[in-house]
Formats: C-alpha cells, structure tokens, sequence
C-alpha cells in the first residue's frame, strides 16, 4: 500500500513496515564477520533512513521518531541529494574482491537503491502530490489506523504527530502547487476522484474522524484524568489546526487546481513526463526494459491468458460466446454476497482456508498474524477491491487484508479467492511479514520497496491457489484467470496512455474485453493507473520473472527440488531487484546441486 507522498516515496524507497524477529535461510553463505568498510557504511546508511523516514523508523518501535512526520518540501528533497550522492561513493569504492558473497550482494543492492534514489530526485515526483486514492489526509488516516497507543509516552507521541500534519499539508500544497506552474500535473479525472475522498475528509465529526481513533480505547494504566486530556488535546489539535488545513486543501484542489489540470490522460503529454515515464517503467520493474518492450508482452501475456480462460469457460458448462459468459459473470446475482458482512465473512473464510494451505508450501512462516477488516468507508468509493496494510510486531498491530464492502454488486465472488490468495496468504502478509522480521540482513533491506519483487509475489501467490487446489469450481479459475488477465492488461494500457498517448477508452478496451471484472473496478483501477504512472507494470513483470526462476530451479534440480525450501530461499532473506535475485537463486541451485551429489 503506497502511504507516504511521492517525494518521500520515491527517494527513500521503503515501505512503512515494521522488522521484528525471524529466522534467516540467505542462499549465500553469510559471514559472521561482515567486511568493517560495508558495516560502517550500511551503520551511517540506516541512521540517514531512520532520520528521514521517521514512518519506518516508529514502526520499529523508536519513540521519538512514532513523534515525528517526514519533510516532504522540495527543499527537503534537494538537501538528501549531497548525503545519498556521498553515501553512493563510498559503496562504489568499495572493492569486491575482498567481500564475501553476502557481502557483495549488500553492497550492489545498496547501490541500485542510491542510484533510484539519486535519480528519481531529479525528477521532482513531489509535484505529483496526490493522485486518485490520496494525498495528506490519506497519508495520515493510514497512520492513525495502524497507531496504537499502550502507554502515556504513546500518547504524547501520537499528538505531536497530530501537531505536525498542518506542515503535511503545506508542504503537499505546495509541491502541487509547483505542478501547476511547471505544468505537471495530475488529469482532470484523477483530480475529480481525489475530490471525492477531500470532501469526506473536510465533513469528518469528532464521532467519524480517523485521527481521534487512537484515542478511542486507551489503557487503564493511564488515569482517567489523563486520558480525558489526551483527548481534550487530540480534539483541540484537529479542530483548531487540522480541519483548517483540510478545508484550505480542498478549496486549493477544487478551485485552483482543477481548472487547470492536464487534459491529457498521459504522463507523456508533460513537460519531461516521457524521460520521467521511462524511469518509473525501469524502477517499478527493476528492469530496463523499455515502455515498448513491455508493452509487447502485455500483449503476448493476453493473448496466452485469454486461451485458458476459454477452456474455462466451457468447463463450466457455458455454450455461448466470450462475451456472453462475461456478461453472465457481471449480471447473476449468485456471484455476489448480499450484505457488507457476507462479503467480510466469505473473505475471512478464504483467508482462514488459505493459512491451512501454508505448511505444504513454506517451511519458515511469519510470527505475526493479521486480520480481514473492511476499507473505511470514507474512501471505499475511489479505493480498490482490497489491499495488505503492513502491520508491527514491536506495536501490537497485525497486518491487515483491507476488503472493500461497498458497492457488491461491483465485487464479484468468484475473484474472492485470489484476491485473498494476493493480499493475505501466501501473497502480500506473508512476504512482507517475513521480510520484517529479517532481523540477521541490513535495515535497509527490511524496509526497502522492491515492487516487482512484492507485486510480482502477490501474482504468483494467486498462481499457487491452483497448487493448493484452492479454486473449487470453473468460475473461481477463470476468476483466476480474469486477475492474471488483468495485470496483462495493465501492461499494455499503462504504457498505452503515458508512453503511446492512447486515450482513457483505449485503454479501458483490454480489460472490458478481455476480463471479468466489473465495470466500476475497472473505472477505479485505470483512475489509478493514470495518477500513479508506472506501478501497475511491476506486477506481471515480476510475476513473469519469479515463475521463470521457479521452472529453472525444478529443471535443475529435477526430484530433488522441494518447494519449502525454494520459497524460503526466495522469500525469507526479503525481496531484491530481479537481476540481483537471479544471482541469489542461481547460487541457491548450485548448492543444492552439489548437496546433491556430494558423498
């Protein structure tokens, strides 16, 4: 779930998870005594993380930084160039003869990400300072939700947090309002669905409002009295200075900048938007991969997926036509639950189903657990079928798979387990859980965002679902089906509308043609592919390239392959950039080949 504004995001690329405590299986042989130069470097590295991303750094559990919100100004931005250039160099002198193979992995790992870092800066991303799902208000929401409060330090904590929002705002006020002057901005559809979310947030009560929730359920061991003046306080900070910021960003939003948002649909259509594109397509893929090669095996990906969803299909007993069957699928009510609780129970119970299918697959799982919980309803409108939330050992907090109960008959059932099967179990909690909980590697490497690695893992995840024999019926493998489907279409319209300036119909035919999924999903889904360009390519590609490891290894190792122990050699050690995770895989081979064959 993307949380912090681009600027942030893009700069120190980490997600806003928590590390606990876990066993590691690294595929290289770790030494116990890591290179002195490396440890000093990574030592400085992960304290200029934990000073700039204090989002990260309180889910680890520091106090200080649960006080804190990162500096989003562009100034901010700038002043991390000089550090991060200084931090590159250091990792570039270091000579890889005298690393050991952990060692060297670190170190190229590292530099990938300073090198992203650098470059992105470049580009001033924070211009983009919202987009279809949020901006601020969203950012903050989230943290709310995942704040919990057991002691009266917590407590001050949460309110100076409350005390820096109204600098939150300004700052993504101003980022977007330096859009505006350069022309860099968000399109007229993205803008009228960020609307939607900004007047839910403006008509908030003290009742309703996500950020007083922290202080909804305190501990006895803080005194009534001072429980009722935490909240005094927390009320005070919302009413006097955050509700006035709201209002003033939504009056900036609706009134200035909408008028002059882009027309275009594209990315591209901006000043720098194509080079900008061309980033974003070699960051979230970890490739370099161009927007036209990716594009092309979108469309190959297509047209392979569309010709097991037509066996499907007739599996099912339907005698019509592709487009008869979707229209099938969309309209019977039976594949659609009837209340915001069916929806959540049918959810849980997947969810449930899918834990048991654990054991045969992993032989290392994560200790913290997570819950089914529904999308607020402040945003479930513009939000997408269901999401992970990373949660915090350390905190309390457990991760979430967030189910989006509004609209049902816009959710079908039958694309139920592999959601599921994405967002909880085996997909996102597991993954990110586990990387959490790396405690032997780097801090960076527990916090960085590698989204071809993550999203591509989510994918495959649903690909597992046939190995577990989680799809029971037809309808549930071409629902399988219609999700593979329509990460391939994402591929092709992403690139459609930002890099080949194809208009929002254009890109809106591959899914309608080609998938199931259900008119609004759809609208949702390429809103926002339009506002956040080049995320949606990192979920095939990486899915691609996890698949392509998996056949190798199996090829390989023939009968000796056992998939608990190549899911562990993949995922416990937490994600890394797709040529960097050949080079682990590769070496995991080779020593499980020679285990194989020594006397």
């Amino acid at each position: 779930m993307k949380i912090i504004a681009a600027g942030l995001a893009a700069l120190l690329l980490t997600s806003t998870a928590l590390p606990a405590v876990a066993q590691t299986a690294s595929a290289e042989v770790a030494t116990p005594s890591p290179d002195p130069a490396l440890a000093a470097l990574l030592a400085d590295y992960e304290a200029f993380l934990k000073a700039n991303d204090p989002i990260s750094a309180g889910q680890e559990g520091d106090l200080a930084a649960k006080a804190r919100l990162p500096d989003l100004s562009r100034a901010a931005e700038v002043a991390r160039q000089g550090p991060l250039e200084a931090f590159l160099a250091r990792a570039s002198a270091l000579p890889t003869d005298g690393l050991s193979s952990e060692d060297r992995l670190n170190r190229d790992f590292l530099i990938w990400v300073l090198n992203r870092s650098i470059e992105a800066i470049g580009f001033d991303s924070g211009r983009l300072a919202f987009d279809s799902e949020g901006g601020p208000g969203q950012t903050a929401n989230y943290l709310a939700s995942v704040t919990r409060i057991s002691s009266a330090e917590d407590a001050e904590a949460w309110l100076a947090r409350l005390g820096g929002l109204p600098t939150l705002y300004d700052d993504a006020l101003a980022n977007a309002r330096r859009g505006l002057e350069t022309g860099f901005t968000q399109p007229t559809s993205v803008v009228e669905s960020f609307l939607v979310s900004l007047r839910n947030e403006v008509a908030f009560t003290p009742e309703t409002d996500p950020l007083l929730r922290p202080f909804a359920s305190l501990p006895a061991s803080i005194p009534t009295l001072e429980q009722e003046d935490f909240r005094a306080r927390a009320m005070a900070i919302v009413g006097d200075r955050i509700a006035p910021r709201r209002r003033l960003w939504l009056a900036f939003v609706q009134d200035e900048y909408l008028p002059a948002a882009r027309p275009e649909v594209g990315i591209g259509s901006r000043p720098g938007g194509r080079a900008y594109y061309a980033f974003q397509a070699r960051s979230y893929t970890t490739t370099d991969l161009t927007p036209d090669q990716i594009h092309q095996i979108g469309l190959d990906e297509v047209a392979r997926i569309r010709a097991r969803m037509d066996g499907e299909m007739r599996a099912s007993g339907w005698t019509g036509d592709f487009a008869g069957f979707l229209n099938h699928l969309r309209t019977d009510p039976r594949f659609y639950a009837t209340s915001r609780e069916d929806m959540l129970e049918k959810a849980s119970e997947m969810a449930k189903r899918a834990d048991g299918g654990l054991p045969a697959l992993f032989r290392t799982l994560p200790r913290l657990t997570y819950n089914v919980r529904p999308v607020p309803l402040d945003i479930e409108d513009t939000y997408t079928t269901g999401r992970y939330n990373g949660g915090s050992l350390a905190d309390g907090v457990p991760g979430g798979y967030i189910v989006n109960t509004g609209k049902l008959d816009q959710r079908p059932l039958y694309e139920l387990p592999a959601l599921t099967l994405h967002e909880a179990v085996p997909g996102h909690h597991l993954q990110i859980a586990l990387q959490q909980e790396a405690a032997q590697g780097p801090y960076f490497r527990r916090n960085v965002d590698v989204t071809a690695f993550t999203e591509g893992w989510g994918l495959y995840s649903e690909f597992l679902g046939e190995e577990m024999g989680f799809y029971r019926t037809p309808e549930e493998r071409f629902g399988r089906l219609s999700y593979e489907m329509w990460r391939a279409c994402r591929l092709v319209a992403d690139t459609g509308m930002h890099w080949m300036g194809w208009t929002t119909e254009q890109a809106r035919a591959c899914f309608t043609d080609n998938s199931a999924l259900a008119p609004h999903n759809i609208e949702t889904e390429l809103q926002r592919y339009i506002g956040w360009p080049g995320q949606a390519l990192a979920y095939k590609i990486g899915e691609i390239r996890l698949r392509a490891i998996r056949t190798r290894a199996e090829q390989a190792l023939g009968e000796r392959f056992n998939v608990r122990d190549f899911h562990d050699a993949l995922l416990v050690d937490g994600p890394l950039p797709l040529d960097l995770l050949d080079r682990r895989m590769e070496a995991w081979i080779e020593a499980q080949t020679a285990s194989s064959i020594r006397p």
